[in-house]
């Protein structure tokens, strides 16, 4: 299992992330909490207009979005949330509460107390969550945004029917499953994966994880993986919103080829963006063709 850890995190150390004129945002932003069901939801909001929403993956937290938020902040209210188990927000234990239709419940919380349609933005295990709230809840997304995360049918499509090398580039996920696996993972480890070994932000990363849960970052994993997630493969329908995808085609943990087919899924328009040079932090590793991108695509939808 090690060995696997060791190939993410080798890649990982291999990318750039250096915006430190983003920094500004941290003492910017108003925190809020809302709860779903007893766990409290920690969110950042900053600017005015029509709000779009940034959900994270793992290993991340809501600054993550640091430079699209500084980017878009004068024309939308930009919000970013922390999943359950990350950094400020709840972080229940037992692999049962890290099922799908309770993450679905915690964004759709946020979504509500941002007024209840929202553009929503989102990377790695946020899409995983938003391609779905976006099919089953339309009426809260007029647009959605997805970064290094294939759509759920094309997903799945490359995991049944994986190469060798596929097989091998996630041979994590099941890593992540072992009952000891938090036990590879420490503070300073998460933010290097999450922040990058040159990013000026690392000590921020480094404290956020300090606060998080990393048995529940895990159980995102084993939930899905593990027979809880039965309605996983149930019907999804075509999304109504209009979509706009990045992709750092160097990405080993979600790959490219689970790409194909995504324009039939969609009944509004799409708009694919594929970033050669780029790995699976799209928003950081291509931060400003991806907030400029955002920019003229959303004011091209007023």
């Amino acid at each position: 299992m090690l060995k696997h850890f060791k190939v993410l995190l080798a890649a990982i150390l291999a990318t750039p992330f250096a915006h430190a004129n983003d920094a500004d945002i941290f003492d910017a932003v108003e925190h809020h909490f809302v709860d779903n069901n007893g766990v409290k939801l920690h969110y950042v909001t900053l600017g005015q207009g029509n709000p779009i929403l940034f959900v994270h993956g793992f290993p991340d937290v809501w600054f993550s979005w640091a430079h699209q938020m500084n980017g878009l902040k004068n024309d939308y209210k930009v919000a970013a949330m922390d999943l359950r188990a990350y950094n400020k927000s709840d972080q229940p234990e037992g692999v049962e509460n890290y099922r799908m239709e309770l993450l679905l419940g915690d964004v759709t919380a946020v979504i509500d107390a941002l007024g209840g349609n929202v553009t929503l933005v989102a990377h790695d295990w946020g899409g995983a969550i938003c391609w779905r709230l976006a099919m089953r809840s339309p009426e809260k997304v007029n647009k959605l945004i997805m970064c290094n995360l294939t759509h759920p049918k094309g997903y799945m499509t490359v995991r049944q029917n994986a190469t060798p090398e596929q097989k091998a580039n996630t041979a994590y996920i099941e890593a992540f499953q072992a009952p000891d696996a938090a036990d590879r993972f420490n503070s300073t480890l998460l933010a290097t994966i999450a922040g990058g070994a040159n990013n000026p932000h690392h000590e921020r990363y480094k404290a956020a994880f300090e606060r998080s849960y990393v048995d529940g970052m895990l159980n995102y994993y084993r939930a899905a993986w593990s027979g809880l997630e039965s309605d996983t493969q149930a019907e999804m329908p075509q999304l109504t919103m209009p979509v706009l995808q990045f992709h750092g085609l160097k990405d080993t943990a979600v790959d490219k080829d689970g790409l194909r087919d995504t324009w039939n899924w969609i009944d509004t328009d799409y708009t694919l963006v594929t970033l050669p040079q780029s790995g699976h932090w799209v928003q950081r590793e291509a931060a400003d063709i991806v907030t400029t991108t955002m920019k003229w695509w959303l004011k091209a939808r007023e």
